[in-house]
């Protein structure tokens, strides 16, 4: 018997699929980490669709808003956050909320911007709170950091701290669309960007009881067991110079826990730990320079440990 929240996951994702057209799996593993109450780190060259994927989730749900941050060299945690301005009327200073405080958030190109305004992300991302001026500000309801990096321009970049890599939940890809696919792409926007036009197909509430509805999926102590193997194994590996938090293991079971709804399931299979393995634990691990000089990386290293960790049946 399908999930009751499957329907609404789903409406969701076709939705977002009449705009950004084919890579089924890494746009379901965004809206599952959406689901998730996750962060979503997506590395890819410029034009494969990041900013229209993030606009068109942010369409596809209605009472939602979404703000878009370029990160450049320049940006300042003010810009991010927000500033205090001196109201010449009454003489007091009022805040004025920066783009963070909103329910989509689009962080293009974070690794442009130096490692201070990076850090300003951190305690958003991981206690959905801000602190300026002194005083803390509770982001409430919805909110869904998608950020972007560019693999191949390193000029000009500032790698993500440990710290902050470990708050995103999954790193993915989006990648090339088929020939037939780019197509597609070219006929849907001779006249206009179909973004543009594109109706909401859930509410809140429904998007707030899918969020609910994703704890509510049973894990099996088989599979609990199995998820604390493979990021446990991390810590075990001589090439691996910083293994996987308890964190890491939390967020595969998440992320397992959504997927599993997108599938129709009110439990986890040990395939879909599987899957989700690379993208789930992989950005978290640092590789010793020896290991990387050898061809090593810390997906293929998660490959293996799959391969030598045996799952539950």
């Amino acid at each position: 018997m399908p999930h009751p929240a499957q329907e609404t996951a789903l409406q969701l994702e076709s939705s977002v699929h009449q705009v950004v057209i084919g890579q089924n799996d890494t746009v379901r593993r965004i809206l599952a980490c959406f689901a998730a109450g996750g962060h979503a780190l997506v590395e890819d060259v410029p034009g494969t669709g990041k900013t229209t994927l993030a606009k068109a989730i942010a369409r596809s749900i209605s009472g939602t808003t979404f703000k878009r941050v370029q990160f450049t060299p320049d940006l300042l945690p003010t810009d991010i956050l927000g500033v205090s301005i001196l109201d010449p009327r009454t003489q007091e200073f009022r805040f004025r909320p920066g783009p963070i405080f909103t329910d989509i958030l689009l962080a293009d190109e974070i690794n442009r911007a130096s490692p201070r305004t990076q850090s300003a992300l951190l305690e958003a991302m991981a206690e959905r709170q801000v602190t300026t001026d002194g005083e803390r500000r509770t982001l409430d309801g919805i909110f869904f950091v998608i950020a972007t990096q560019n693999p191949v321009e390193f000029r000009g970049t500032y790698p993500l701290p440990e710290a902050q890599m470990d708050r995103f939940m999954i790193r993915t890809r989006l990648g090339y669309v088929s020939h037939e696919q780019e197509i597609a792409i070219l006929q849907g926007q001779v006249e206009h960007h179909p973004v543009n036009h594109l109706e909401p197909a859930i509410s809140r509430e429904n998007l707030l009881s899918l969020v609910d509805s994703v704890r509510r999926v049973r894990v099996s102590d088989a599979i609990q067991s199995y998820i604390v193997a493979l990021v446990s194994a991390t810590r075990e590996r001589e090439e691996v110079q910083l293994a996987a938090s308890p964190r890491a293991s939390l967020a595969l079971m998440r992320m397992a826990q959504a997927v599993s709804i997108f599938e129709g399931r009110d439990y986890i299979i040990p395939e879909t730990v599987r899957d989700l393995a690379p993208d789930v634990i992989a950005h978290r691990l640092v590789i010793e320079p020896e290991a990387r000089l050898s061809g090593s990386d810390a997906r293929t290293l998660v490959g293996t440990l799959l391969a030598e960790i045996p799952s539950p049946d």
